[in-house]
């Protein structure tokens, strides 16, 4: 049964030389934003964090207040 199994050709070792060079053609064809479109996108990211922050902070304080009065309405009932 151990005959049945395909081994994957082996693949020729490259030197440091051919990594540097493919490495560096890539870097190449890689495109950087510029200072605006960081600053934009940055700008949005500030500003949804603080949106996101405050709503999350609001609906946590409405869902406190709503559980306190639940538990208080449920010890007003059972007399504790």
């Amino acid at each position: 049964m151990s005959e049945a199994v395909a081994h994957a050709p082996k693949k020729e070792k490259e030197g440091i030389g051919v990594f540097i060079k493919e490495t560096r053609a890539e870097l190449d064809k890689t495109t950087f934003p510029d200072k605006e479109e960081v600053r934009n996108t940055t700008l949005v990211v500030i500003v949804s964090v603080i949106f996101f922050g405050l709503y999350l902070f609001v609906a946590d304080y409405i869902w406190v207040y709503l559980l306190d009065g639940l538990s208080w309405l449920i010890n007003k009932i059972a007399g504790i």
